[in-house]
């Protein structure tokens, strides 16, 4: 029979047995991890030193150390698997077993080996081996170098060095030197007798009757069927200037039909219709340098053409000497605009691009002028007298449209007696009528035209009507400048952007009146027109200034059958071919 502390103690030997069981079986599992740990890391060491020396060593060599490598990896694993065979049935319910251990080791060397090969296979070219380029052979002969680059004589000798210079930029639009200019012909002989012919019939000009201010305007209905009696045609087609046609004016003759139009190059040319053949009445002079903004005959003696550049200079063209005399010369600005002050012509006012005038006395000695003025104006395009009280004049600037008194004009900065803002856009002009200068026709970059009332020039000036119309010409064209009639000064004249090309005529309370279409003699926008004072003849100049590949300037003229004077003027620049 078993006593009771004799069972406690049997009980108290069996738990130290389990005990010492699983103390075993946890030494057992720490010594298989210190194995995994003896044999895993310096394998792995091994194998990173080994593919790390393999990079200077041929594939043979490492297909061999990797087969030492991999007898060794299986014989540890043998070694593994027999020290861990003896504690398989503690640890099998275990997370981790010592089979694990060994193939999670197999993988990481063999992953290892994969990539050691991979490397050396891939790099297997030593540097030495790289391509070098072919070495030229001894009798092969080489590129040719030129001889005057290598500055060497044919001979073999070198030649001197050249001094090195400075390089001058020469100017693309040089200045005219001072002082009046001769009229030399840019296309004809100066000493032809065609040349003096023609000098002759433009100083013959000056015994033209002048004008009647006290003219009764026509009516309307009369005035629209002497315009639909207009005709034009090629019979007079003809280049007159080598650019770009910036300034026109018609000669007030009433025998011969005078044209004379101003380029941007700085020339002037000059066309007498009557003469024939055609190429025999035109002639091309240069007495500016830069655009001519400005044409004007003048009132007292038509044998005169002032014409003012951007180039700072306003030139006097006398045909019965012969000469371009210099009326005002000012080189640091840049003139847009002029118009006579008095009736004879003697006194002049100048508007200058930065917004300045300048009032200019031909009488007095010199080119300098009499006055130089400061407007509030930062621009100035156009400059126009009254025509009957001509102590008053107007500019158009950007935005603004002033109303100057010249009685009043001193250096300093003057106010204008009017100021008209009811301008949105930039502003091309701004002109009188032209016999009563009762009335304003602007031209806005806002596709209006706006008549004022000027019969009574105080404080304000009332709007009287605004005309819709197209002036967007772009960036190419000249831009459209309204003019009046000078005949009938309740219409006004302007070019059209409307297909067919056309230039159009209205009314100043905004009717339409007439359109000029020219079929193929007007295939394109005509800016700039101008209308005999007297008869009824419209010139008109067209700028193509960018066509794609070519550049066409032209201008072109219609007349009424009964003057009995060549019907059309038409004159272009034909593209070099």
């Amino acid at each position: 029979s078993y006593k009771p502390d004799q069972l406690k103690r049997s009980k108290s030997l069996l738990d130290k047995n389990s005990n010492n069981e699983v103390a075993c079986k946890k030494c057992k599992k720490a010594e298989i991890k210190k194995t995994c740990r003896r044999i895993l890391t310096p394998k792995m060491e091994a194998t990173s030193s080994k593919a790390e020396s393999t990079l200077q060593k041929s594939s043979l060599d490492v297909h061999a150390e990797s087969n030492k490598w991999q007898y060794k990896s299986t014989s540890d694993t043998v070694i593994l698997s027999a020290d861990t065979e003896s504690s398989q049935d503690g640890d099998s319910d275990e997370g981790t077993t010592p089979g694990m251990l060994i193939a999670l080791i197999f993988e990481l060397t063999s992953t290892l080996w994969c990539h050691a090969h991979l490397y050396i296979f891939m790099h297997s070219v030593p540097e030495e081996a790289e391509l070098k380029k072919p070495k030229k052979k001894e009798n092969e002969t080489g590129c040719r170098r030129s001889m005057r680059l290598l500055k060497v004589d044919p001979s073999g000798v070198s030649l001197p060095a050249t001094p090195t210079q400075p390089i001058l930029v020469a100017d693309e639009n040089p200045l005219l030197p001072p002082g009046p200019l001769e009229m030399t012909s840019e296309n004809r002989d100066d000493n032809s007798e065609l040349f003096k012919g023609f000098l002759q019939t433009w100083a013959e000009v000056s015994k033209t009757r002048s004008k009647n201010t006290e003219k009764e305007l026509s009516s309307i209905k009369s005035y629209k069927a002497n315009l639909n009696g207009m005709i034009i045609s090629e019979d007079t087609v003809y280049k007159v200037t080598k650019g770009p046609i910036f300034s026109m004016a018609l000669h007030p003759s009433e025998i011969r039909t005078l044209v004379a139009a101003g380029a941007r190059s700085g020339q002037v040319g000059l066309w007498d219709l009557t003469h024939q053949p055609k190429e025999d009445g035109v002639h091309i002079f240069q007495p500016h340098s830069q655009p001519v903004s400005c044409l004007y005959f003048s009132p007292a003696n038509p044998a005169h053409l002032l014409s003012l550049s951007y180039d700072g200079t306003l030139r006097c063209g006398d045909f019965s000497r012969a000469v371009f005399e210099e009326v005002y010369r000012d080189e640091r600005s840049s003139f847009s605009s002029f118009d006579f002050l008095a009736e004879d012509a003697s006194t002049l006012i100048v508007g200058h691009w930065d917004g300045s005038m300048s009032l200019v006395d031909r009488r007095t000695p010199g080119t300098s002028c009499e006055k130089l003025i400061n407007s509030s104006l930062s621009k100035i395009r156009t400059v126009h007298v009254h025509p009957v009280h001509r102590q008053y004049f107007i500019t158009a600037g950007l935005r603004d449209i002033h109303i100057y008194d010249a009685r009043f004009l001193n250096r300093s900065r003057i106010k204008p007696l009017i100021s008209l803002t009811e301008h949105t856009k930039s502003i091309a002009s701004a002109y009188f009528s032209p016999l009563t200068g009762n009335r304003v026709v602007t031209t806005c970059a806002d596709c209006k035209l706006r008549i004022f009332d000027s019969s009574c020039i105080s404080s304000k000036i009332p709007l009287l009507t605004t005309i819709r119309h197209n002036t967007i010409t772009g960036r190419w064209l000249t831009r459209f400048q309204a003019v009046w009639d000078p005949k009938q000064e309740d219409c006004i004249i302007v070019g059209s952007m409307a297909h067919p090309r056309r230039v159009e005529i209205f009314h100043e309370r905004g009717k339409w009146v007439h359109s000029f279409l020219g079929g193929e003699c007007l295939a394109s926008v005509c800016s700039i027109n101008a209308m005999h004072p007297t008869r009824y003849i419209l010139a008109g100049a067209v700028d193509l200034a960018h066509l794609g590949i070519r550049h066409l300037f032209a201008g072109w003229l219609c007349e009424h059958p009964l003057n009995k004077q060549p019907q059309c003027l038409y004159w272009e620049m034909i593209p070099d071919l």
